[in-house]
């Protein structure tokens, strides 16, 4: 008595698990007749699982591959116990030889293919920047001499000296003693204060303008303070002259007024200045 087949046949995908596992129990890959009597399939569904089992696993989830449904097989004449019954072993192996499991590509392997010697990228040389380069020096022309100048203040110096000190006279400044009881032989003329006062003041503050090389509050207060110093010296020179031309002996209240305050307002400019130099950033200007 013959035992009648499922309509339903187990498919592939559930008879690989069940194979990989008979693998990994018997240590090798099972021949093709230990399938058929293990799982109890037929000799086209155990040569189709051996094909699976001897593909690497990689292999099997990259290509993905159709799953086979087997819906009947054709009947046979011949007893069930032919076609289950396992053939012998030389049969089997001359009949369907195992192939070998060759060994994957390197992009199947998961390998980067290593570039050939002609592939290879050849390295990208970086541009050199050549730097420019004057080949000729700048032309540095000759200082100025500075000896012109000093020809030019002395007779100025002579000048306003003693414009300052006549008009000092003329406004009450005149000799005096400053170290009474200490040194009472020492006399000072106090009109000497006025051009030292002013006209130094002058030159340094007009420096200070035009050096280029400092702030540029002490700047701005150098260049107005310069020009208003010459300004008043240029006016006490006149009013000396006015006045002695006319045969003054005493300048009016308004001149002596106005020269008294110049030595305050001398030492208040220049604690000014000192004050914005010092305490300012530098500021070179061209």
């Amino acid at each position: 008595m013959t035992t009648a087949k499922s309509a339903y046949p187990t498919p592939i995908e559930d008879l690989l698990p069940q194979a990989r596992q008979l693998a990994a129990d018997l240590g090798e890959l099972p021949s093709r007749n230990r399938l058929m009597s293990e799982l109890k399939i037929g000799a086209k569904k155990a040569n189709t699982v051996l094909d699976l089992l001897t593909e690497p696993a990689q292999d099997l989830e990259e290509t993905n591959p159709v799953r086979l449904h087997l819906v009947s097989e054709p009947d046979s004449t011949a007893p069930d116990e032919q076609a289950t019954e396992p053939p012998d072993e030389g049969h089997d192996e001359a009949e369907s030889p195992e192939p070998e499991p060759a060994d994957p590509a390197p992009a199947e392997r998961g390998e980067p293919e290593e570039p050939t010697a002609h592939e290879q990228p050849s390295p990208v040389e970086s541009e050199q920047v050549s730097k420019i380069v004057n080949p000729e020096p700048p032309t540095v022309g000759k200082p100025v001499p500075r000896w012109p100048v000093l020809l030019l203040a002395l007779p100025a110096f002579v000048a306003i000296w003693s414009g300052w000190v006549g008009l000092g006279g003329l406004t009450g400044f005149g000799i005096v003693h400053p170290l009474p009881g200490i040194w009472d032989g020492l006399e000072l003329n106090t009109a000497i204060t006025l051009p030292i006062g002013v006209e130094t003041y002058a030159a340094y503050a007009l420096r200070v303008w035009l050096s280029g090389q400092v702030p540029r509050r002490a700047r701005r207060f150098a260049q107005v303070s310069a020009l208003g110093s010459l300004g008043l010296g240029a006016l006490g020179q006149v009013a000396y002259h006015l006045m002695t031309a006319a045969g003054m002996t005493a300048a009016p209240w308004w001149i002596t007024t106005l020269v008294a305050c110049l030595p305050v307002a001398v030492l208040g400019m220049g604690a000014a200045l000192t004050h914005l130099l010092h305490t300012d950033h530098p500021e070179v200007t061209p």
